[in-house]
């Protein structure tokens, strides 16, 4: 096996072990924005609330149905974000969203994404590119409605 084959079989794992034991999964009180993404192209769909702590994201809470990549993605992202600033939080979203349009050439930053670098190699396909931002794209606009109410 292969060093590249070694590192996309622990991706792979990572992918499976969020998916199978989903971070910060089920809605929780208190929050202060609420919203609600479909990606239509697939029928995944998530209902995701954040609550701010000062400049700091307190927690993010989150129902989802979909594929594993969607709810994966969305089960790292709790985990990178709950605790952050929120303009790193959208400095973050922004690194993801550059790795997933990578079509995999990105050389993502361990340190500031950790697990969510296992989603370098779903950016090849553009098709589950949308899977794989739909949590990122409703913490962002949570964040942005929550600071808007503030």
């Amino acid at each position: 096996m292969s060093e590249q084959q070694m590192v996309e079989q622990m991706y792979q794992e990572i992918i499976l072990d969020h998916y199978k034991a989903k971070l910060n999964s089920g809605l929780r009180e208190p929050f202060d924005a609420e919203v609600h993404h479909v990606n239509p192209s697939c029928g995944d769909e998530i209902t995701l609330r954040v609550e701010l702590d000062g400049g700091k994201v307190g927690d993010v809470s989150y129902h989802a149905e979909g594929c594993s990549i969607s709810q994966a993605s969305t089960s790292v992202m709790t985990d990178l974000v709950i605790g952050r600033e929120t303009a790193d939080v959208m400095a973050l979203h922004d690194e993801f969203l550059e790795m997933m349009q990578s079509q995999g050439k990105a050389e993502p930053d361990e340190d500031r994404l950790e697990d969510g670098i296992a989603f370098v190699g779903v950016s090849q396909f553009p098709a589950r590119v949308k899977c794989a931002m739909l949590g990122w794209s409703a913490v962002r606009d949570a964040v942005l409605r929550a600071q808007a109410q503030a």
